[in-house]
């Protein structure tokens, strides 16, 4: 027995005695190694976009380093002073800990070392944050999401001076505060650590980081595959309403590779979240490569994480703003550091995408670390070429088969359409099945609102959500959608919206002349149907393509369809009797509705109603078929909103009561052109004649289009059947139509 337990300890001393695979490597080994410093060291001079890099960074941190250290008590939300410090301190920290690799100048390393200590000083007594609006409280700031945030950064600044350090110094630092902190934002917090959102991804790489640089094997398991006993129940929610756990879900940062992300590298959140995950991802990746190349990080899921960069960047505008689905600020662009570090991580671990240079050439900096030497060095050498966005369709769901996103665009994104068939995307996800908005060159035409928050801005609700995100943003009716019965899809409740997606019918990009999406939704509301194709078509007759849009609606019962069109910009002209009111009272009572003012009613007289607005000194006129049953709204946000939380953005909205089975068939036109120097208005009325819905039932939809140059083009879509290969006729207006594939378009 003695016998025994001898070999059972000998054994257990050598497990402990083996450190995590390549820690013996030596330090750095994150972001940076210690081949890769000597090679950056060697060319420091010589590489222009580095070495500019290295200068602006070096300023800034020694402005930080002259105004000396801060570490307050924790008492704000985002934007206080409180939060903007810890931040701003985790932000510079790390970038001196590259300066200190690269320069060697060891004043870097003591103002790291001594922020350190001021924070190990701290931690040891410090209470969870004192404002408790999070479903998971941190202790530096209001949630452990920026617990973590500072946890990620920190890991690569100690690693820059871990071997300067002397081993009591390593010891304190990671008893008292690095250890601790893991341990509270994962095995304290499960509930913040153990799900798959884009919160538990900057856990869990925080916390896997800090075991890579500290060679702690536990840690690093635990970022890779979660608690294992979390004491969670199943069902439980975190503010926004999302679930917290899902019985029988794997967690832990491989699920949060595998479910969030499709094969083709979207993101289930949408842009805005995914640029703000990729950070994340990509830099404990790139630690994992580093000390464990056993695991092949970015091998994982045949490498979605290097095809996520490239789903981020096309789903961008034409200035590199990200379209704002879901949850999404306005703004958010590839300049942000998180993208910065994306595109680097990829083109220095992926094939060295030469298109991917440009991005970074736009960006006017790099990473001062392994990767962002690699694009400074091959920049300097001529390597870099255009990024070309085309046509993409991007599908959602761990399988890819979850619905998904489609960008159609013509020419150098003269005009560029979204359009969302996706699942819900987790707690940021709206409910806005089978909407779209609509760009020229990079400025909207008709919008998606995005969300209602003021990120980082204190004075509008300590930069966190506001209510509005829910009342308003995430609502039906604030998108470019039909809502149905002034009731949001899905009764606007998540548990139901997260059990179902929206299904591809087709896409088709092959034909530069006309690009198509077409994508349906069975289960937004019970027993309707909604099939929704939209096509970008160029014609000799029109100064620039023209999108046609055709919304086929089924149901069992007559309901109110509303479609809205949200468009940026001056009304110029209608062709219908408009009413404007003298009183503004709200739309509705709920649903999103209580605030929309309405400012002009109007009713149809003809059969196509047509709108001409004017934005950035250019003309668009919105084409639609009507009958005189239909209303004709003009509606503005911002009612019931005493907080002024809501942008004051105005929309046109169809609304056809009494209808069971129906369509509305649109086309917008990009036309013309205003100069306020000259004062001249060019080509500033649409180019068409007339619209017409010449054919529909159950099978097939067919839409004319004449032009006043005596044109007429036709769309004819097969409902039922998507096959590339089956084979189609139908016969109306005295005339036979035989095609192959799931739509013909022919112009007469």
């Amino acid at each position: 027995m003695i016998f025994r337990n001898r070999i059972a300890i000998c054994l257990l001393l050598t497990v402990l005695a083996i450190p995590v695979a390549g820690h013996s490597q030596g330090h750095p080994n994150l972001i940076m190694t210690k081949a890769g410093v000597e090679e950056i060291r060697a060319e420091l001079g010589r590489v222009p976009l580095f070495d500019a890099t290295v200068e602006n960074v070096r300023e800034e941190v020694d402005a930080e380093i002259e105004m000396g250290i801060d570490t307050p008590i924790p008492k704000d939300f985002s934007g206080g002073y409180t939060h903007q410090r810890h931040k701003q301190n985790f932000l510079i920290a790390q970038k001196a800990g590259v300066l200190f690799q690269i320069l060697e100048d060891e004043k870097y390393a003591i103002y790291l070392r001594d922020m350190l200590f001021q924070y190990e000083a701290m931690y040891k007594d410090l209470p969870v944050h004192p404002q408790e609006r999070s479903y998971a409280r941190g202790k530096l700031f209001w949630q452990c999401l920026n617990d973590s945030n500072w946890l990620v950064y920190m890991s690569q600044a100690y690693d820059s001076i871990y071997e300067w350090l002397s081993p009591e110094e390593r010891t304190r630092l990671e008893e008292n505060l690095f250890r601790p902190f893991a341990d509270f934002i994962s095995v304290e917090n499960p509930q913040f650590f153990n799900r798959v959102h884009n919160h538990s991804t900057w856990g869990n790489a925080a916390v896997g980081m800090i075991g890579l640089v500290m060679g702690d094997d536990e840690l690093v398991q635990r970022a890779l595959y979660g608690l294992q006993d979390d004491g969670l129940e199943a069902g439980a929610k975190d503010n926004d309403g999302g679930l917290i756990k899902v019985a029988g879900q794997k967690v832990g940062f491989l699920a949060n590779i595998d479910e969030p992300f499709s094969p083709d590298g979207y993101y289930t959140e949408g842009p805005y979240y995914q640029r703000y995950a990729m950070y994340p991802f990509l830099v404990f990746a790139q630690g994992l490569h580093n000390v464990k190349p056993e695991l092949k990080i970015f091998e994982y899921k045949d490498g979605v994480l290097l095809n996520a960069v490239n789903a981020l960047l096309n789903l961008s505008d034409a200035d590199g703003e990200f379209f704002p689905l879901n949850d999404g600020q306005k703004g958010m662009s590839y300049h942000a550091r998180e993208v910065v570090t994306a595109v680097e991580v990829a083109y220095h671990m992926g094939g060295r995408d030469p298109q991917l240079l440009s991005i970074a050439e736009k960006q006017g900096q790099v990473l001062l670390d392994d990767s962002g030497f690699s694009v400074a060095l091959d920049i300097r050498d001529g390597k870099a070429q255009p990024f070309v966005k085309s046509s993409i369709n991007l599908s959602d769901g761990a399988d890819g088969k979850q619905g998904g996103v489609a960008v159609l665009r013509q020419g150098n994104e003269d005009l560029a359409l979204v359009f969302k068939y996706s699942a819900q995307g987790l707690s940021h996800g709206h409910y806005d099945k089978l909407s779209f908005s609509l760009y020229e060159k990079g400025d909207e035409i008709l919008q998606d609102y995005g969300l209602s928050r003021f990120v980082n801005i204190e004075q509008k609700g300590g930069g966190n959500y506001l209510k509005e995100n829910t009342t308003w943003a995430k609502q039906t009716i604030a998108h470019n959608t039909i809502t149905q019965n002034e009731t949001s899809h899905f009764d606007g409740k998540y548990e139901t919206g997260s059990q179902h997606h929206s299904e591809l019918h087709f896409f088709d990009s092959s034909n530069a002349e006309i690009q198509v999406a077409s994508a349906m939704e069975t289960n937004a509301y019970p027993e309707t149907e909604m099939r929704r194709t939209m096509a970008l078509i160029k014609h000799k007759n029109f100064e620039k393509p023209y999108l046609l849009d055709i919304f086929k609606l089924s149901s069992i019962k007559e309901n109110q369809y509303d479609l809205p069109f949200y468009f940026m910009g001056q009304v110029m002209q209608v062709n219908f009797e408009l009413d404007s009111s003298s009183t503004l009272s709200a739309l509705g009572e709920r649903n999103g509705y209580q605030h929309l003012y309405v400012e002009g009613e109007g009713k149809p007289t003809s059969d196509n109603s047509k709108f001409l607005w004017m934005d950035n000194r250019r003309f668009y006129t919105l084409t639609s078929v009507t009958s005189d049953s239909d209303q004709l709204l003009f509606t503005r946000i911002g009612a019931n909103d005493p907080e002024f939380n809501l942008r004051r953005d105005a929309a046109l909205m169809i609304r056809r009561k009494q209808a069971k089975d129906t369509v509305f068939a649109s086309v917008v036109e990009a036309h013309g052109s205003y100069s306020p120097v000259s004062e001249f208005a060019v080509n500033s009325n649409s180019n068409i004649s007339e619209l017409k819905v010449v054919y529909d039932n159950r099978y097939y939809t067919a839409v004319s289009i004449e032009d006043l140059q005596g044109s007429t083009s036709i769309f004819i879509l097969s409902n039922t059947d998507a096959s590339a290969t089956k084979e189609h006729e139908i016969e109306f207006d005295d005339r036979v139509y035989h095609w192959k594939g799931p739509y013909h378009y022919s112009v007469e």
